[in-house]
């Protein structure tokens, strides 16, 4: 740092983080992760070259390039579900149809990781709902002499028998107004 550099605001790394949240809370975050974490094995293992002192065991396969594809659409899917969130059912059904044709190709879906991490960010981005936004509740406030004090229950008619009325659930009792007649639409 130098005298010229400016100091940060204080609070803003809590501001950032609150912000992220938000935005995190607002798409399905953690299976866009999984489903992008799930690429890196796929890759990685076809190409990988272990090294035995002067031996060296090539791990890649005929399929090399099948693994690459599978690799870079789940990446893509993983980012899609991060920034376009309406996409969430067809990018999870995609990784997980990815996952499943990562098994033969891919050494074994890159050794079961990807395919169990794709697998999991696929039904996740399947299952996610976007949730409702909480309604601002409005506040009451009493006279002061109006404590809590509940109020008296209305008294019961009666002469009147109401049975018949309450246990329709049809909607098509003439009481309610309606002909008797089911309607279809």
């Amino acid at each position: 740092m130098s005298a010229e550099t400016p100091a940060a605001v204080s609070g803003q790394f809590t501001r950032r983080r609150q912000q992220f949240r938000a935005w995190r809370g607002t798409r399905p975050f953690w299976a866009g992760l999984f489903v992008l974490l799930s690429g890196f094995p796929i890759i990685y293992f076809p190409y990988f070259h272990l090294q035995l002192g002067h031996l060296t065991l090539a791990m890649a396969t005929t399929a090399g390039a099948g693994s690459l594809i599978i690799g870079v659409l789940l990446f893509v899917l993983g980012f899609s579900l991060w920034y376009q969130k309406h996409v969430r059912t067809f990018a999870g059904v995609a990784a997980i149809l990815l996952a499943l044709v990562s098994l033969p190709v891919s050494n074994f879906g890159g050794f079961v990781m990807g395919f169990l991490l794709a697998m999991i960010g696929g039904a996740m981005a399947v299952a996610w709902a976007p949730g409702a936004p909480p309604e601002p509740q409005a506040v009451q406030e009493s006279a002061p002499g109006e404590g809590g004090a509940p109020e008296a229950a209305p008294s019961p008619d009666l002469g009147v028998d109401k049975t018949s009325e309450l246990n329709d659930l049809s909607g098509t009792s003439p009481a309610n107004g309606a002909n008797g007649r089911h309607s279809a639409g």
